[in-house]
């Protein structure tokens, strides 16, 4: 890279941080600082959503240059599926009821053990060790440095502004991120298109699995990635953009644009990695792929502005799941252990964001693999949340608070075992060769449907958590 590029790097990081930094503001209540005051409006919505929600840049990278095409059918459509179920089982709803977080809505129907457990679980999940994985990848490309300096600079700077600014910093840093994120991928693929060709090139380059809808891996694997997806449905960046729209209409409409724009990124994204591999064939780590691909073709200048791409795809899914794991520490872990004024809860969510980025900073050195967390935290916090937390918005039937609890603690522990197991088997192999996010779910089925009964549910007191 040249001293330019560096150049337009680093103007970007200090507008970001000018402008994050101009959200900072008098939090009054709760409400108004994980919330923003329920303001948001639809544009706002849906550009916040979208660039938190396609952080993993790199993993959709690395996934499109290993087995091509597939990643659509992995990454994109069951994703898009998620979210069309969201929107129309949950977004009204969800809004109507004025909640805040997702362990305020299980307190309300299940009891604060039960609570306290789901937002223990919601803030593992929302622990952005992968995101911050990917900043460390980015330092490397870019600037040289050893992978652990990159994860520790980026995870600090993506603290700055929503440590004064909270979620307002996070809305109005989103809305740039939105706008770089398509301007950089689709100049990447004009000059590619220009440069290589298109079909024919592709075609000719690329291993003859790369256009199947498997990639080469197994279809109990695939399938598995749907029903990961489903933690759409328990997604705190999810329930807390809907929590925050101006309306239940604005909230339903706005996910329905996101899904439009997620799909027109998809094509962007997953025909880069196609050229990619094309490109450079042998790559040692493929979740270097499209920094090593911008190195190959891009001039000076453009280099820099790609390079402002990835970081702001990245930041802007880091720093919204900082957020919510700092405000789930906050808001949701320690009032329920302890009672605390509303004053401190701003400082415990500021402490939060500290804990998440040590987390957040351990993960991402010990798994090395964005696709590999995500798959891991999926596997394990889907199960465990995905029914009582979909039952307590929706339909008739309701789990006692006690069978509640004990359904988010045994669903989850029994995936997170089947997790594990591969560390012990000699062949590498989950237990019975089956994905662990599928035993946790029937367990997690079975005790739903034995403890429930069809009027079972009953409309509830609102409450301040």
């Amino acid at each position: 890279m040249h001293a330019i590029d560096y150049g337009i790097i680093a103007l970007y990081l200090a507008v970001l941080l000018w402008l994050g930094l101009r959200g900072k503001h008098q939090v009054g209540s709760v409400t108004d600082l994980i919330l923003d005051g329920r303001r948001l409006t639809l544009p706002a919505l849906a550009m916040s959503l979208v660039s938190t929600w396609y952080g993993g840049i790199l993993g959709v990278g690395e996934y499109s240059y290993n087995y091509g095409i597939s990643n659509w059918l992995v990454f994109g459509v069951p994703y898009y599926v998620a979210a069309l179920l969201f929107a129309f089982l949950l977004s009204r709803k969800a809004r109507e009821m004025q909640l805040v977080t997702i362990p305020g809505r299980l307190a309300q129907v299940y009891g604060n053990q039960t609570a306290l457990a789901g937002a223990i679980i919601v803030f593992l999940m929302t622990v952005p060790a992968s995101y911050v994985l990917m900043l460390g990848v980015l330092g490397t490309q870019f600037f040289g440095w050893p992978l652990w300096g990159g994860v520790i600079v980026g995870t600090l700077f993506s603290l700055i502004y929503i440590y004064f600014g909270a979620f307002r910093a996070v809305v109005i840093t989103d809305k740039v991120q939105f706008t770089v994120m398509f301007a950089g991928f689709t100049l990447m693929l004009v000059i590619l298109v220009s440069k290589f060709g298109g079909w024919e090139f592709l075609s000719t380059n690329l291993p003859d699995s790369h256009f199947t809808w498997h990639g080469g891996n197994s279809g109990w694997y695939i399938c598995s990635w749907y029903f990961i997806a489903l933690q759409t449905l328990i997604d705190p960046a999810f329930h807390q953009r809907t929590y925050a729209a101006k309306s239940s209409s604005v909230a339903f409409k706005g996910i329905l644009v996101s899904i439009l724009c997620w799909t027109i990124f998809d094509c962007l994204t997953t025909t880069c990695g196609l050229y990619a591999r094309a490109i450079l064939p042998d790559l040692s780590n493929a979740v270097e792929s499209y920094p090593a691909l911008a190195q190959k073709i891009l001039p000076t200048g453009l280099l820099g502005l790609f390079g402002v791409t990835m970081l702001s795809i990245i930041i802007g899914t880091v720093d919204s799941y900082s957020f919510l794991a700092g405000s789930t520490f906050g808001h949701d872990i320690i009032p329920r252990i302890k009672k605390v004024s509303e004053s401190q809860i701003v400082k415990l969510t500021r402490l939060g964001l500290f804990v998440s980025a040590g987390l957040s900073i351990i993960w991402a050195l010990f798994f090395r693999s964005a696709v590999d967390i995500w798959y891991a935290f999926g596997s394990v916090g889907t199960p465990a949340l995905l029914i009582p937390v979909v039952t307590s918005l929706v339909g008739k039937r309701r789990m006692p608070g006690a069978h509640a609890f004990v359904a988010t603690v045994t669903s989850g522990g029994v995936s997170l075992l089947w997790y594990l197991s591969k560390y012990f088997s000699e062949t590498g192999e989950f237990w019975l060769n089956i994905q662990p996010i599928f035993p946790g779910l029937v367990v997690s089925i079975v005790i739903y449907l034995s403890s429930t009964r069809p009027d079972s549910a009953t409309d509830l007191p609102q409450s301040k958590l």
